[in-house]
C-alpha cells in the first residue's frame, strides 16, 4: 500500500501546484456561463473549462494520481453558498495508474444562493486544476463575471446537469453497508451495494469524507445484485482520525450511468 501511494504521489508531482508559466493560459480557457434563476431565490451558472483535443482534466476524485480542482471564491460579492453539481466523469488508463476526469472540456453547473435578494451577483476568483496528455502540467485560471439575473436558461448548462450521476433512489440502491478494519496505515473499507448493474465494467469510488483520509485504488467486484468494492483509506496527517459512515461518499462508475450514494450503514 506504501509502495502504491508513493508511485501515485511522485506520479502527481507535476501537479503540486498551480502555475501560469508553460502557456498553459494558451492551451486552456475558463468561461462562467449564465443559466438563470431558479424558483428558490438562486441562481444557475457554470465553470466551463475548455483544454485542446486530447487533453484530460481531472474529477473531484481523481483516482491513483493527480489533483482534483480546487476554486477560491473569495474576490466575489453578495455570494452566500455556492453548490457544486458534478456530472459523471470518465475513467481512464495514464501509465499504469487509473485516473478519473473529463477529456476536452469540463462544464460543472454552479447554484448560487445570493445573501441579498435585491443586490447583483458578482463571481470573482480562482480554479486550481490539473491537465494531462503526453505530460502533466498544472494550471490556474481567474474568472471575473456579473452574473445576469435575468438570463434564459442554458442548454450547455442543462446538458450538464443531465450528466449527473444517479441518486442512490433513482438507482434503486436497496442497501448500502460500509465494514471497517484498522491497518497499518489508516483503515480498510468494504462496502456491500445492492444494487442493479450500472452497465459494463464498474468502478467504484469511495470518498471518506475526511481531508486527511487519502483513498487507494478501489477493487470493485459483482455478484448477482450485490456490488463489493474494497479499498484502504490512508492517514496522510499525524495522529489519530475519526471517520463517520454518514459522510462517506460512494460513486459506482458503469457504462450506462454512474449512482451517487451519501452514507452508509455498519456493515
Amino acid at each position: 500500500m506504501i509502495k502504491h501511494l508513493i508511485s501515485a504521489l511522485l506520479l502527481g508531482l507535476t501537479l503540486s501546484g498551480p502555475t501560469r508559466a508553460g502557456g498553459v493560459d494558451d492551451l486552456a480557457q475558463l468561461d462562467v456561463l449564465d443559466g438563470g434563476p431558479t424558483k428558490l431565490g438562486s441562481y444557475v451558472a457554470a465553470l466551463r473549462l475548455t483544454l485542446p483535443e486530447g487533453w484530460k482534466t481531472y474529477w473531484r476524485a481523481p483516482g491513483d494520481a493527480g489533483i482534483p480542482p480546487r476554486f477560491d471564491w473569495r474576490g466575489s460579492r453578495n455570494v452566500g453558498s455556492v453548490s457544486i453539481t458534478w456530472p459523471s466523469p470518465e475513467v481512464f488508463d495514464q501509465n499504469g495508474f487509473q485516473t478519473i476526469g473529463y477529456e476536452t472540456q469540463m462544464v460543472l453547473p454552479i447554484e448560487i444562493t445570493p445573501v441579498r435578494a435585491d443586490r447583483p451577483i458578482h463571481l470573482k476568483g480562482e480554479m486550481e486544476f490539473g491537465m494531462c496528455k503526453e505530460v502533466c502540467i498544472p494550471g490556474a485560471l481567474k474568472f471575473d463575471h456579473d452574473v445576469d439575473a435575468d438570463a434564459p436558461r442554458n442548454p450547455v448548462i442543462v446538458a450538464a446537469l443531465a450528466e449527473r450521476p444517479f441518486s442512490a433512489s433513482e438507482a434503486d440502491v436497496r442497501t448500502a453497508a460500509c465494514r471497517l478494519l484498522p491497518t497499518k496505515d489508516g483503515m480498510q473499507i468494504t462496502a456491500q451495494i445492492t444494487m442493479p448493474s450500472a452497465g459494463g465494467h464498474e468502478v467504484t469510488v469511495i470518498e471518506p469524507g475526511n481531508p486527511a483520509l487519502w483513498s487507494a485504488g478501489t477493487s470493485t467486484k459483482r455478484s448477482g445484485n450485490t456490488l463489493t468494492a474494497t479499498t484502504e483509506l490512508v492517514n496522510t496527517g499525524s495522529g489519530s482520525f475519526v471517520l463517520d459512515r454518514s459522510n462517506i461518499r460512494i460513486t459506482v462508475l458503469g457504462k450506462n450511468h454512474s449512482v451517487d450514494i451519501q452514507g452508509c450503514d455498519a456493515g
